[in-house]
């Protein structure tokens, strides 16, 4: 193994509970996470050596791995295909906090590409300046998109 390949491996490593958060966020499909993590993963491998460190390494996999979800969610919503499922789920679990998680799930999943990755950055604990560097927009517009993304999800509420 070459030294580049040992420090992708280590880096994958460190963050790839980040990469999966993200993917998951994107679709609870376990095998649909698990395309878009691979995908993630040789997106990362082509930027890693020109990787540049002018930011955190964790802020450009994040900003990675955003792009590519929303790249494939994009070509996903445009495809007209069907997933073949069996409408079952032997671990699926049933109580109050479990519904409490799919329906803020449900909810965020309604929400446009962009704004479903603020929230994601929001709820990983982020502060609004990395949010911003992170997506490419001021601290301030942060700010203000989740207050609007806020009153969006409660309005579903009210569906």
């Amino acid at each position: 193994m070459t030294t580049i390949e040992r420090q992708f491996a280590q880096t994958v490593a460190e963050h790839k509970s980040t990469i999966y958060t993200v993917c998951y966020m994107f679709s609870k499909d376990a095998d649909e996470v698990s395309d878009l993590f691979q995908e993630v993963l040789v997106n990362l491998w082509k930027g890693f050596e020109g990787f540049e460190h002018r930011s955190d390494i964790k802020t450009w996999i994040y900003r990675v791995a955003l792009n590519t979800c929303i790249s494939l969610d994009r070509k996903k919503r445009r495809s007209s295909t069907v997933r073949l499922t069996m409408d079952i789920n032997l671990f699926e679990d049933r109580d109050d906090d479990t519904r409490q998680i799919d329906l803020l799930h449900k909810r965020i999943s309604k929400l446009q590409p962009f704004d479903r990755a603020i929230v994601l950055l929001w709820l990983e604990n982020l502060s609004y300046e990395e949010i911003g560097q992170i997506v490419g927009i001021t601290a301030k517009n942060v700010s203000v998109r989740l207050f609007r993304i806020r009153e969006q999800l409660k309005q579903m509420s009210n569906d």
